[in-house]
């Protein structure tokens, strides 16, 4: 079918809704949010309207730097992790009878109905020295006593990737169905090993959606706010952490309107190129 432009402002009509939803919701916030980034902090009070550059000149210290450091190297490394286990088994799962690929994915589902909270303190709980998995360990002799697995990196880490994991695997499973099964098994016929095929053929052939995925997860994980608090110690805490403590309980709303102004930008971007990336791949 061949998309007509419009032609009258008749046409346009269907856009004056979402348009109108994402002036409100997303242009006027943000909107106010810029503005409050260039407001000075008022000691007495919360802040005074102005148009000063501290803020931004304070983000750029070394300390707000490593915390944004950290934070974008913790979301590369739960996108990595989340493709890296994602792919293999949604892969694997594609090729399963309909059934069990439903009941997988009701399982997928029924993880992303869990809250933040509810995962940080079950995988708190999982690591704990009285209650942990490390009590498991002890009994099949693996460790002589039990310790704690947190606050640690690996404890973070763990969380986030488990928390954004099906994200990964819904994104992926749509194009790993509809994969065209005779490449395959031109493959398999050529003399390639089931490894060398998935390499060779399944991953090219999903560059793209693969790269979308590494984005979006990669967003995803750039927000995680109480993840980092519950199962990591201070210095694994990311920028979403920085910007609630300085916006609530510093009461420096400038300085957290100018960090928050950062991330979303950063987020924008990287949407922006997942799109592009889809526009692409559609083309093709």
């Amino acid at each position: 079918m061949r998309r007509e432009p419009p032609k009258t402002l008749a046409d346009y009509t269907p856009l004056v809704f979402p348009g109108l939803m994402l002036v409100v919701f997303f242009i006027v916030p943000f909107s106010t949010m810029i503005a409050v980034s260039f407001f000075r902090r008022n000691p007495a009070g919360f802040y005074t309207p102005d148009f000063v550059f501290d803020n931004y000149a304070r983000f750029l210290s070394v300390f707000f730097g490593g915390v944004l450091g950290f934070s974008l190297m913790l979301a590369i490394m739960v996108a990595l992790c989340c493709v890296a286990i994602a792919l293999p088994f949604t892969y694997l799962l594609a090729q399963r009878s309909r059934k069990v690929q439903t009941l997988w994915l009701v399982g997928l589902l029924s993880v992303l109905s869990l809250s933040e909270v509810i995962i940080g303190f079950a995988w708190s709980t999982l690591f704990s020295r009285t209650a942990g998995i490390t009590n498991l360990f002890v009994a099949i002799g693996l460790m002589d006593q039990p310790v704690a697995l947190l606050p640690s990196f690996g404890a973070v880490l763990t969380g986030m990737v488990y928390q954004a994991l099906p994200y990964a695997v819904l994104v992926l499973y749509p194009a790993l169905v509809r994969l065209d099964p005779t490449l395959l098994e031109a493959a398999r016929t050529l003399g390639a090993s089931p490894v060398r095929a998935f390499f060779n053929v399944v991953t090219p052939a999903l560059r793209n959606t693969i790269v979308a995925t590494l984005i979006m997860v990669f967003v995803f994980a750039l927000g995680s706010y109480l993840l980092p608090q519950i199962l990591g110690r201070p210095q694994h805490w990311t920028l979403s952490v920085l910007i609630t403590d300085q916006a609530i309980y510093q009461s420096n709303m400038p300085f957290a309107a100018a960090m928050a102004v950062f991330l979303v930008l950063i987020s924008l971007a990287l949407v922006g190129l997942t799109l592009l990336i889809g526009r692409r791949e559609n083309a093709l």
